[in-house]
């Protein structure tokens, strides 16, 4: 149990790493971050670090800031939290929101998609990532090793984010990533269809940003984009794999099984609008 709530934390802990706010306030161990509502986990209190004001005060504070923010007041509860937490919680008016599992991987269990083919465009990138991965069905992942504009504005066609506000604030976000960067793509007649990011830390690497355009399903774009990204990673000395996959996304949680990647631990946010 100790090793676990260990590596857990560890999960936690790169997780954050990978996922920068727009804004950040450290109070007394817990983390109040906020990004105009773009994910939950961007816009939530992580605690991080012990607590000496007293648990009431502290909740309030939260609420109050999240209320000058215009938004719902929102708690990340995981399972190395005190259960009475997420209790008290439920007892102030706060509902759950947004479940989401943990998945992890030793890069031993990895079972890629076999490629046909490897492209460089060029030699010498400071990266050594290969331009194109190819496999069957004439599938080509494009692999570079930065996040760039064009590559934002396209996830936002995917994910469908329209909110000025988002479209303003969320490219620094993710430009704010402090750690390497595996940036993967599918595009067809020059417009991108399937997107992922890879996100290396203390020899793991983290699966993010994983969409397929609705045309394009089902035809194992998803799992060239996910092998790509963990192929390299493996060259890079990654050990170890992690995603993030929301509760009930059944033809995630398929794939992602097929890869090697196992339940580990779901973590989900307590909501309440202040």
């Amino acid at each position: 149990m100790q090793k676990d709530a260990a590596y857990m934390k560890l999960i936690e802990e790169i997780s954050l790493n990978a996922w920068p706010s727009h804004k950040i306030e450290l109070y007394d161990g817990w983390l109040i971050r906020f990004s105009h509502n773009y994910t939950y986990r961007t816009n939530s209190v992580e605690q991080v670090g012990d607590s000496l004001i007293p648990i009431e005060e502290k909740i309030a504070y939260c609420e109050a800031q999240y209320r000058n923010y215009h938004t719902p007041s929102n708690f990340k509860i995981n399972p190395l939290l005190d259960p009475s937490f997420d209790k008290l919680l439920e007892e102030k008016g706060y509902e759950i929101r947004h479940t989401t599992e943990v998945m992890t991987m030793p890069m031993t269990n990895f079972h890629p998609y076999p490629a046909e083919s490897v492209e460089y465009e060029y030699y010498g990138r400071n990266s050594n990532l290969p331009s194109s991965v190819f496999y069957p069905g004439h599938i080509a992942v494009q692999l570079r090793d930065r996040i760039t504009d064009e590559w934002i504005e396209s996830l936002f066609r995917l994910n469908g984010t329209t909110r000025p506000t988002l479209r303003r604030i969320v490219p620094s976000m993710f430009k704010a990533i402090p750690k390497e960067t595996i940036v993967a793509c599918i595009e067809i007649e020059g417009r991108m269809v399937a997107s992922g990011l890879g996100i290396l830390d203390r020899g793991h690497i983290g699966l993010y940003a994983i969409y397929v355009d609705a045309s394009c399903r089902r035809k194992h774009f998803a799992r060239a984009i996910c092998s790509s990204i963990l192929t390299e990673a493996q060259k890079k000395g990654a050990t170890h794999a992690y995603l993030q996959v929301v509760k009930g996304n059944t033809a995630a949680k398929n794939l992602y099984t097929s890869l090697g990647f196992e339940d580990f631990y779901t973590y989900w946010f307590r909501s309440k609008e202040v």
